[in-house]
């Protein structure tokens, strides 16, 4: 007799039988490349010149850079983590450095390699950014600076944070990785606090291929940073720093540049399809998003939402493996949060709680975003997430939730036990 092999339901996830929502897959970021044939006329120029770092092109983007910002300085960088690592040393701290734990690595990374103590704050549970409350909290006789993270392009509470600053007598620093573009109000990121570090690493809105600009006010602080990109050395190898090469290359230059036309056009479109997740997630159980406050505006470099497993019926890191399987890439920024990683647990005793950090980096999950995507994309999305939600609480799919979560675990074991083996590694995020 033939085996009858069951249907499965035509609303039925794929990682339960039913077609992937994308067969081809929607990758989670891709770079907003300007136009190829342009930029390699001028990069022919580039190369014809024989000037190929730290010239022309990097002055021309330094300029425009701070014209946009509005601020008197920009000085173009390798990295947003070389800009950072320049910025701290520049700025000759000592002792304790005030960071979010739920940042990407680079941001506590930056104070490490400046043999500075990161002490970890917590951040606001409505927009997952450096809480002014915390931090206050935080502060010490060792403490000289903050450094606090615009996440996602969401601008920080700048006006709580200046204040904390200013009462304990601090410098303030922002990670602005995530927010060329982003405005605090009528002001843009950029001139907030003492300075401020963008990344034009590929998944940004603002792309140089590599590279990060320090923003400042500060003329003595952008002096010695301009200093210290060049290993510290102004010209007559008599070095008045501890610096590091941290120059941008002029073909970087270039692609940043030709990246600045249509800027705002794709900070609006992110905004826009952040608007489209948000209006076909938003009766959704269990689903909620990181607020930006009113009148103020982010770049979504990243779309995030927050998954409530009780009411959703799993877990964030289970809904990322059923949205594989719908050909939807996805992140958790940031879990672990930094504080809980390897090379940072000898400050957790030092450090006290940071129960908001914990409870979100528990239940974030990053969809894709990229400038190119159309509203359609969102929607999809947001189907995909809902039908996995109806299938877990569809009493004829009893039993659902509990297998979706064995095939997480031995799925993140796979993974886990791949990249110990070095087979397998997940492509970065290229924060910084």
């Amino acid at each position: 007799m033939a085996r009858v092999v069951a249907r499965p339901s035509p609303d039925a996830p794929a990682i339960f039988g039913g077609r992937p929502t994308f067969p081809d897959g929607l990758p989670f970021a891709r770079p907003s490349v300007p136009d190829p044939r342009s930029v390699a006329r001028e990069i022919e120029r580039v190369l014809a010149s024989g000037i190929l770092t730290d010239g022309p092109r990097v002055r021309e983007l330094e300029r425009r850079a701070a014209e946009y910002l509005e601020v008197r300085h920009c000085i173009a960088v390798s990295s947003c983590t070389s800009g950072l690592l320049l910025l701290l040393r520049a700025a000759d701290l000592s002792g304790d450095v005030i960071v979010p734990s739920f940042t990407f690595p680079a941001t506590v990374h930056a104070v490490m390699w400046n043999a500075l103590r990161p002490a970890f704050a917590d951040v606001d549970p409505e927009t997952l950014t450096l809480s002014p409350a915390s931090a206050a909290l935080v502060v010490g006789a060792r403490t000289s600076a903050i450094l606090a993270t615009h996440t996602f392009g969401t601008p920080c509470d700048a006006q709580g944070l200046v204040a904390v600053a200013r009462r304990n007598g601090l410098r303030l620093f922002f990670d602005a990785a995530h927010a060329f573009g982003s405005r605090r109000g009528e002001v843009p990121v950029g001139g907030l606090g003492d300075a401020e570090v963008f990344s034009l690493s590929p998944t940004k809105v603002l792309v140089a291929a590599e590279g990060g600009i320090i923003a400042t006010d500060d003329d003595v602080l952008a002096e010695r940073c301009r200093i210290g990109r060049n290993y510290g050395n102004p010209g007559d190898y008599d070095c008045r720093l501890v610096g590091l090469n941290a120059r941008m290359s002029e073909v970087h230059a270039v692609i940043a540049l030709a990246s600045l036309d249509g800027l705002e056009e794709r900070i609006a479109r992110r905004n826009a399809l952040a608007a489209a997740y948000r209006r076909t997630l938003a009766d959704l159980p269990g689903v909620s998003f990181p607020a930006v406050c009113g009148g103020d505006r982010s770049t979504y470099k990243d779309f995030t939402i927050l998954v409530d497993p009780a009411a959703f019926g799993v877990d964030a890191e289970t809904l990322g493996v059923a949205l594989r399987a719908e050909g939807i890439e996805t992140r958790r920024y940031y879990t672990p949060p930094v504080h809980a990683q390897r090379a940072y647990r000898s400050f957790i005793s030092t450090n006290g709680d940071l129960p908001v950090t914990e409870a979100a980096a528990s239940r974030v999950l990053t969809l894709p975003m990229w400038s190119d995507m159309t509203e359609e994309h969102p929607a999809l999305v947001g189907d995909a997430i809902a039908r996995i939600h109806r299938w877990l609480w569809d009493p004829s799919s009893r039993g659902s939730a509990e297998k979706l979560r064995r095939m997480a675990r031995v799925g993140t074991r796979k993974a886990s036990y791949g990249r110990v083996r070095g087979e397998r590694f997940p492509r970065g995020d290229e924060d910084a």
